[in-house]
């Protein structure tokens, strides 16, 4: 822990001014966000008006500087390798001594689940097209040999507030760069969020690219029914669950999906990651790719028998997915679960304007 003299000169970021060569291109505006390490403040390119984010991040110090500032350093070379149109895009870095310039897009469009449930009316066939923008997005990383490692609700961002905004995969704060090429591709570290990790790291196995893929089956459970496929009164009986691949598709939550959306989420959430589908493969399947459309049947509307007992967008309210996702995984319940000893010290990351830590 830092002591009060590092706290405060930490936080103080109020004095901080952006270098000569982001301020000639862009003019820097109000301040979006902020955290322990960092703030973001608003950018607009003079040339072209395009708006950005600008984080602003004091490096830390002490004991474990040195590993946090190789986070750093790795989150900003993975933004930096990658270039597709689902995942945040970095545009601009400026690195001294002390501090971290980042010039980030902007996302002002929100959490994707967040807008399913002012939404509306929300149905399977939305559900499916989510989850091929979501897989497009994680072939392309796994190719460029990413593997993101915190896939969850929370990082999957909405690019503005129009209607058919693009979705963003942020946060690469625990992403780690992997050589497929040479057959390299195997992790070791402890990371995630309850209830998205994979089971694989739970129990300290070395693992691959495929636990994101894992991440997705949960996503598209709590996409098609409103809540989350592993839960318990602790992290420990959750992390039970998962290491077992314990879940079922709830009636009468689940009745309205179809039995292909169903078969979907079955082959993700299989505990042999050499058994799971991955990107390209689950692509493929039948209710992604298949000529069946997809239901447009509103899984929000009142009147069935889910509705009886509050309907899948009371669910999604009242499962509060924020709850699990503001429980980082701690030293104590993956311990306690049988599984590693080492964790990643990453702080609860924000969302303040930019698809970016914000420590």
């Amino acid at each position: 822990m830092a002591s009060p003299a590092e706290d405060t000169s930490l936080r103080d970021s109020a004095s901080v001014a952006c270098p000569n060569d982001i301020e000639d291109e862009y003019e820097i505006g109000e301040t979006l966000g902020t955290g322990h390490f960092s703030k973001v403040k608003l950018g607009t390119h003079r040339k072209t008006g395009e708006k950005v984010a600008i984080k602003i991040i004091l490096k830390p110090k002490g004991k474990k500087a040195d590993k946090q500032n190789l986070m750093l350093k790795a989150e900003v070379d993975i933004l930096t390798k990658a270039d597709h149109p689902n995942v945040v895009k970095l545009y601009k870095v400026h690195d001294t001594p002390g501090t971290l310039f980042l010039v980030m897009e902007l996302l002002t469009g929100g959490e994707l689940f967040d807008r399913i449930v002012a939404k509306g009316h929300y149905s399977e066939a939305d559900a499916r097209k989510v989850t091929v923008t979501m897989l497009n997005s994680i072939l392309y990383l796994h190719q460029l040999g990413i593997a993101h490692r915190d896939l969850k609700p929370e990082n999957i961002l909405l690019k503005d507030k129009t209607e058919d905004a693009e979705i963003k995969i942020t946060d690469f704060g625990l992403s780690k760069i992997f050589n497929d090429s040479i057959g390299e591709v195997v992790m070791k570290t402890a990371c995630g969020t309850p209830g998205y990790v994979a089971p694989e790291v739970l129990t300290a196995e070395n693992y691959t690219p495929q636990v994101d893929l894992w991440s997705i089956g949960v996503i598209v459970y709590i996409l098609l029914c409103g809540f989350p496929p592993f839960y318990g009164d602790n992290d420990n009986q959750m992390f039970k669950k998962i290491k077992a691949g314990q879940y079922k598709f709830l009636s009468p939550y689940w009745d309205p999906i179809s039995a292909d959306a169903k078969d979907f989420v079955a082959k993700l959430l299989v505990v042999d990651w050499r058994k799971r589908m991955d990107a390209a493969t689950a692509l493929k399947h039948k209710w992604l790719a298949g000529d069946v459309a997809a239901s447009d049947k509103n899984l929000f509307a009142k009147g069935d028998a889910a509705a009886a007992d509050g309907g899948a967008k009371t669910k999604f309210v009242e499962t509060n997915i924020k709850r699990a996702e503001s429980r980082q995984n701690t030293l104590q319940a993956i311990e306690a679960s049988g599984g590693s000893p080492a964790m990643d010290p990453v702080a609860e990351p924000g969302k303040a304007g930019c698809g970016c830590l914000i420590a």
